[in-house]
């Protein structure tokens, strides 16, 4: 057993599920048994944990599931072999998550992605239509960061060819930088107390986390996907925090607008987790919007 397989074992819950996918060992919790498949893609550097304070309503009448990102909770750290597309592309994210919804016995489901969970939603859903029935985007990142963001060529070179000082780098800059990070996706930051970032940081800084963490930082580039929205043909609903510092209210108006039929809900008094800061809000107002794929969400 190794240490990521310690780790799962060690900090597993007993409604903790396993499921292995494209070479992860993806860590799930599932909740409800309705027709519908809910899926929840959290943000970078937290965990399916980010849901829980909406999950258990979501669950009413739908099968909700959330699950740990790659580098991210409990799901496993495999490193890139250096041969082949790299499995934390969003290319191979988005590819993830669409043999994920059979793998759990549906064949679409209702993407609920928040920051870069929102950019895999949306990828999945150009990448993979067949598998997505409609998308809640919580503060996705479409415009700016992670989705626009790319390595010039030169530098990624240099990058790779010394893999382990600039690996040592970054785990160093992140340890760094959490905790202000993290405080910034919050508007009452007052309410984020010390435990629950060292709970957050607990879940994020296991096994490889540096190392994995690097392979997705080489494999991000630019999308392109501002282009491409116009073509979009599903239910969408774009919410966002009143005070998002993270992915800017007028970047979520933005969205709303590009997309063809998309919906715009501001959550009031909150910053880039509305579901976490104000979930009662949140439900509110992502309720009837779900409830076209269910029963009386």
């Amino acid at each position: 057993m190794d240490k990521i397989d310690s780790f799962q074992t060690q900090f597993a819950d007993p409604d903790s599920l396993f499921l292995e996918v494209n070479g992860f060992r993806i860590h799930y919790k599932r909740r409800g048994s309705g027709p519908t498949l809910i899926l929840l893609l959290h943000g970078s550097f937290l965990s399916l944990k980010s849901w829980s304070q909406v999950v258990e309503a979501l669950a009413g009448q739908a099968t909700v599931v959330a699950f740990d990102r790659p580098v991210c909770g409990l799901t496993s750290r495999p490193l890139s072999s250096g041969r082949g597309p790299s499995p934390y592309s969003a290319e191979s994210q988005s590819d993830l998550v669409a043999t994920l919804i059979p793998a759990l016995g549906f064949e679409r489901a209702v993407l609920v992605g928040h920051s870069t969970g929102g950019t895999v939603s949306l990828m999945t859903a150009l990448r993979h239509p067949e598998r997505v029935q409609g998308l809640v985007l919580v503060g996705a990142m479409i415009y700016s960061g992670y989705a626009t963001s790319q390595v010039p060529a030169p530098m990624l070179a240099v990058m790779k060819a010394l893999k382990p000082a600039f690996t040592r780098l970054m785990g160093f800059m992140i340890k760094r930088l959490y905790e202000p990070a993290i405080r910034k996706f919050w508007y009452r930051q007052e309410c984020l107390s010390d435990a629950k970032i060292a709970e957050l940081k607990r879940d994020f800084m296991h096994g490889p986390w540096d190392k994995a963490f690097f392979e997705l930082f080489l494999a991000s580039h630019k999308l392109d996907l501002d282009g491409r929205l116009g073509g979009l043909s599903l239910p969408t609903l774009v919410v966002t925090g009143e005070h998002d510092r993270a992915v800017k209210p007028e970047e979520s108006r933005r969205l709303a607008q590009a997309i063809p039929g998309a919906a715009l809900r501001v959550i009031p008094d909150a910053g880039h987790l509305p579901h976490e800061e104000r979930p009662e809000a949140f439900l509110a107002e992502t309720r009837d919007f779900l409830n076209q794929f269910g029963r009386g969400l």
